[in-house]
């Protein structure tokens, strides 16, 4: 896979696939961590002398032009950020161009919301052709790691007018999911949470192999989750609420749970031990991100958009925890766990075959 580390960039211009889909509410960003998460490559490609730099991405699921997730909040968090960052209200057209040729070397432009427009998500080749058409790009960068699951205009579509690259966002989640898959450091130690069953049985199938240890919590393992394989290691007691709803796995099963992780040579981490809602349920996943970040020389690596979210929230308390991968990409690092082809990184392979 062909990233921007393989190429030379200087005078050219580059369009970006970026994952701004940060959380919001009453209008103000709750959370720059995929913001934050995005500036490794856009400081590279400045470093390497990029002419122009411009910026595409998504936020939430608008039904048409929703004003109250336009990309626009974004614009200016990136530019307190990085500086020289300016915004159209547009993805295409004269104001998209306009400001496009009067950008000076370096300055970063990004576009409206994408999914503003129905060719987006449609796969449209003329919807992308005329954002490329607006900003004459040299090439792309596939940046977006959350959205390379979907076959959508900015993820498959573009690979017939661009040459497409890896940002080192994408790299590093490839990287570090590819390790964790097909060559681990033993032992392998995989936990499972979360609710619902049927979300989680395909990767427990996937993974019985190539784990040492299956620890399963969460809601699946509260309602009653057998297994008789050896490896697979279900939460025996729990935390309960007034009315008996078991909320969080209890401290015998919490330091099982310890103990597997500080023999673990490699750790994936997917779905909360409990109802982290609410800070009472939360002490098993809690425990179990401070051992897990407080781990060297291990792979570790947090997917799930719960789960990560949650260990980016505990991140910002905890400047002392570390991990391989907070993956920013919820369905997309389950569907790459369990093998299937993801559009976004075809993309990227397929131009370079």
């Amino acid at each position: 896979m062909k990233t921007i580390n393989d190429i030379d960039i200087k005078n050219k211009t580059v369009l970006v696939r970026v994952d701004y889909n940060v959380p919001l509410k009453n209008g103000e960003i709750t959370s720059d961590l995929r913001i934050r998460a995005s500036l490794p490559t856009l400081n590279l490609l400045r470093e390497k002398g990029a002419e122009k730099i411009i910026l595409i991405s998504h936020l939430g699921r608008p039904d048409g032009a929703d004003k109250s997730l336009s990309l626009k909040p974004v614009a200016d968090t990136l530019n307190k950020l990085i500086g020289r960052v300016s915004f159209v209200d547009d993805v295409s057209g004269e104001k998209v161009s306009s400001t496009a040729e009067k950008m000076k070397k370096g300055d970063i432009l990004l576009l409206e919301n994408l999914r503003f427009y129905p060719g987006e998500k449609a796969n449209d080749k003329d919807f992308i052709k005329s954002i490329i058409d607006s900003t004459h790009p040299d090439l792309y960068v596939q940046d977006g790691f959350a959205v390379i699951h979907r076959a959508h205009s900015s993820t498959d579509a573009v690979k017939n007018f661009l040459p497409v690259y890896a940002g080192l966002l994408v790299a590093s989640e490839v990287e570090n999911l590819s390790k964790a898959t097909f060559h681990p450091d033993h032992p392998v130690l995989m936990i499972i949470g979360g609710a619902k069953v049927e979300d989680k049985q395909p990767l427990i199938d996937k993974f019985i192999k190539k784990a040492d240890h299956i620890f399963v919590g969460g809601k699946i393992a509260a309602d009653g989750y057998k297994s008789t394989d050896k490896k697979i290691i279900v939460a025996k007691d729990y935390d309960e609420d007034a009315t008996g709803a078991k909320l969080d796995i209890g401290p015998l099963s919490t330091a099982e749970l310890a103990n597997l992780i500080t023999d673990a040579s490699t750790i994936i981490w997917n779905g909360t031990l409990g109802y982290t809602e609410d800070p009472a349920y939360a002490t098993a996943s809690s425990i179990t991100a401070e051992l897990i970040g407080e781990k060297s020389g291990a792979t570790t690596i947090i997917c799930g958009g719960d789960t990560t979210g949650f260990v980016e929230t505990m991140m910002k308390d905890h400047e002392n925890l570390h991990y391989s991968l907070v993956s920013t990409g919820g369905g997309a690092s389950l569907e790459f766990l369990l093998g299937k082809k993801l559009p976004g990184l075809e993309a990227i392979k397929n131009y370079h075959d």
